[in-house]
């Protein structure tokens, strides 16, 4: 019998979340984001942000 890849309980959380939830758990996640915020600090977040199309709640 093959390899059948459950989820985890660990991971069943993400059926809940709505698109932005979704969105934001998946590019956490995404070693190029964490790169670019880690090299540009909490100081100037906006700058780490913008490339990935991120914005502040209430920000057009």
């Amino acid at each position: 019998m093959g390899y059948v890849d459950y989820p985890t309980a660990a991971y069943l959380y993400v059926v809940s979340l709505d698109p932005p939830g979704l969105a934001w758990e998946y590019l956490r996640r995404n070693a190029g984001y964490r790169a670019d915020w880690s090299l540009a600090g909490h100081a100037s977040s906006s700058a780490a942000a913008e490339p990935w199309g991120l914005r502040r709640p209430g920000e057009s």
